[in-house]
């Protein structure tokens, strides 16, 4: 049984929280006075769980843009192509693949705002648990300094993300006051890497550490794998390069010095373990978005972006999709036959029912009652087009995601061996760190640091993922060496291990390739494009806001 429940106190006394966004109100739908509130130890904690739920909308939830499909759309990985007659939305997708967004792009306001709103949730409870009495609340001092704590945590995370998009950000801490708004400034994106950074480090002793208790919320564990980031990125986002920092960051993990939430902390002995619908048990999560379907309904959000709208015929769950993201064309390619994170984690080919294990999972728009499957190209082939693009897909366009499972919900035939219901189906977690990144970022800055060069205790730690993709007897042919683990070739592995992961636009940049890459129908972009501007609408509601160069 899920150790979950605890998030989903938040959802029973949601307060009225001002959000720190530059526009300073949000949508109120149940409004207890402040003074009223924070009154016994549950008031707290709901609080101080409540940023928690709102950061499903981190991670492709739909209607709503969140950091993700900045992050992993505008890469050389991942694409909405238009299929038919879904998929348009007005263009957006495509200037994200093009790189031709807009300073008025609905998306990306979608995600400054949805993380500024995360940002006010946090405020909110930092100002009212910090200053008031502990008498007062029902809780110990120990309590309060751990709760407020875990709340400037979370609140880092949010600027470290805002910072990582946008460049300079305002940094805003404090509650808004609707009957006093406060315009803040723009603060460079070196002064806010400063400031997430001392966050971490003031905080991090104060939190408990990784433990099945602070599943799905920021721990000491947490804690290391932001620094982790920020010194990864360190020379790209301040201008100096951090590697020594990076490395012993990531030492804590590897040394287990943050905790875990099954005990120990280690890699996974396999490569599902961290993507099934029973992850709370991996050993290897750090910090993810927790689900509980069973016994809160609260199901994961990503199904829509990712699932066709047959899906639930595949997998035999209860849940279809919009038919949306899918490879482009070409990166199925780049995992060998003997890769089983190919047959694992993507899905492609002809496409069987769950609920016989025999019958074909028919298509609904250009494949209406035809078998379906997954093509590794995106082209009108109903129609003989031998055109490839943006705007050409049909709904068996592309190759698929299968990374994360949500089980079965029906009784079904798989390999020929009949199947029951799972009884953890719709429970699964979304990972943000796992020590799998951990390990690369270490060995990455091992190599920089080497002048680019592989070091032998690189490349035991990128193999020591790596061979969990292979079964004994193809390993060895696979295996990296000193010579054959270049920067070029981790940038090309990190694709193939973090894959619908959140982090290829970063690895893209630090590597060099983001603007200046060419993929499929992508050509090179202005180097302007590393940022995303910061968006018109938010800089009509708050004239101190500076504009990114190039926007």
């Amino acid at each position: 049984m899920k150790n979950k429940s605890i998030i989903y106190t938040a959802l029973i006394a949601v307060m009225g929280m001002s959000s720190a966004c530059t526009k300073l109100d949000e949508n109120a739908y149940d409004v207890i006075p402040a003074d009223k509130f924070y009154t016994n130890k549950n008031e707290v904690l709901s609080a101080v769980l409540r940023p928690y739920t709102h950061a499903n909308a981190w991670v492709t939830p739909s209607q709503q843009d969140g950091w993700w499909r900045l992050a992993e759309l505008s890469g050389d990985q991942l694409a909405w192509p238009t299929k038919g007659p879904h998929g348009e939305d007005g263009g957006k997708w495509k200037r994200l693949h093009y790189h031709s967004w807009t300073v008025d792009e609905g998306g990306i306001n979608n995600a400054w705002s949805l993380m500024y709103g995360g940002v006010g949730y946090c405020n909110d409870p930092i100002a009212n648990i910090s200053t008031r009495d502990i008498s007062t609340m029902g809780i110990t001092q120990e309590e309060k300094n751990a709760y407020v704590s875990e709340l400037k945590l979370l609140r880092a995370f949010h600027f470290l993300k805002l910072m990582d998009l946008f460049g300079g950000i305002p940094l805003a801490t404090e509650p808004a006051d609707p009957s006093n708004p406060i315009y803040p400034t723009t603060t460079s994106r070196k002064d806010v890497f400063a400031f997430v950074e001392k966050e971490i480090l003031d905080n991090i002793n104060n939190v408990p550490k990784l433990s099945r208790a602070m599943l799905g919320r920021m721990s000491q564990a947490s804690g290391y794998a932001m620094l982790v980031e920020l010194y990864l990125n360190a020379e790209v986002w301040t201008g100096t390069p951090r590697w020594d920092d990076c490395i012993a960051a990531a030492d804590k993990l590897i040394n287990n010095e943050g905790g875990g939430q099954n005990g120990a902390m280690a890699l996974d002995p396999n490569i599902s373990d961290q993507f099934k619908n029973t992850n709370d048990l991996s050993k290897e999560v750090i910090f993810s978005i927790a689900y509980d379907y069973t016994r809160a309904k609260f199901e994961p959000s990503w199904t829509g972006e990712f699932y066709h709208f047959a899906q639930k015929d595949i997998y035999g769950g209860g849940r279809n999709g919009n038919d949306g993201i899918v490879l482009i064309p070409g990166v199925y390619t780049t995992y060998g036959t003997d890769d089983l994170r190919k047959t694992n984690w993507l899905l492609a080919g002809p496409q069987i029912k769950f609920a016989d294990g025999v019958s074909p999972v028919l298509g609904t728009v250009e494949y209406a009652d035809k078998p379906l499957s997954f093509v590794d190209n995106i082209q009108k082939n109903t129609k003989g087009s031998t055109v490839s693009n943006m705007s050409e897909g049909e709904e068996n366009s592309g190759v698929r995601f299968n990374k994360y499972k949500l089980g079965n919900s029906i009784a079904g035939i798989v390999n020929g061996v009949k199947v029951d219901v799972d009884p953890n189906y719709n429970n699964t977690d979304w990972n943000v760190y796992r020590l799998t990144w951990i390990y690369f970022a270490k060995a990455e800055a091992l190599m920089r640091k080497n002048g680019g060069a592989a070091t032998a205790d690189a490349v035991a730690l990128i193999n020591t993922c790596k061979q969990r993709a292979y079964t004994a007897a193809t390993w060895p042919a696979n295996a990296y060496t000193t010579a054959s683990l270049t920067l070029d070739e981790l940038l090309a592995e990190r694709g193939r291990e973090f894959i619908f992961e959140g982090f290829r636009r970063d690895d893209l940049i630090r590597f060099g390739k983001f603007t200046t890459g060419t993929w499929w129908d992508h050509t090179a972009s202005s180097a302007t494009r590393n940022l995303y501007p910061i968006p018109q609408r938010q800089r009509d509601l708050n004239p101190k806001l500076v504009q990114n160069p190039g926007y």
